[in-house]
């Protein structure tokens, strides 16, 4: 693996290829809750069914509602938005309360757990 690592304020580390000095300057992603690291490209969920992009939790809480998950209060963890599959399930989906900081790593958990209703995408090839 070759590129650079950097540490965000958190003290997590991410790996960017093929860095560049804009890449380091980038503050914010430009589209909230779609890139994982400063100068990442951002991404974005599809419910493939009807091909449609999802831009919000409202969107999402409803196609995974008609998938069969439902909603899990967890006063324990009250800065994040679970969904669990059925009682008799250990697939638990775990996203942050807020959508602006939903990134591919959320994308990522709903389509290895939905395989063949989301998918993953650059918006450039939408």
């Amino acid at each position: 693996m070759s590129g650079v690592w950097i540490f965000d304020k958190n003290g997590v580390a991410r790996l960017i290829t093929n860095p560049t000095r804009e890449s380091f300057e980038q503050k914010e992603p430009p589209h909230p809750g779609t890139a994982t690291a400063p100068g990442a490209r951002p991404r974005i969920l599809v419910y493939l069914p009807a091909n449609h992009v999802i831009r919000s939790y409202t969107e999402l809480e409803q196609r995974l509602a008609e998938l069969g998950w439902t909603r899990y209060y967890n006063s324990n963890q009250p800065n994040l938005l679970q969904f669990h599959k059925s009682d008799n399930s250990a697939h638990l989906i775990s996203l942050p309360r807020d959508f602006d900081s939903f990134k591919s790593l959320h994308m990522y958990d709903i389509v290895v757990k939905n395989r063949s209703f989301f998918e993953v995408r650059d918006p450039a090839a939408s």
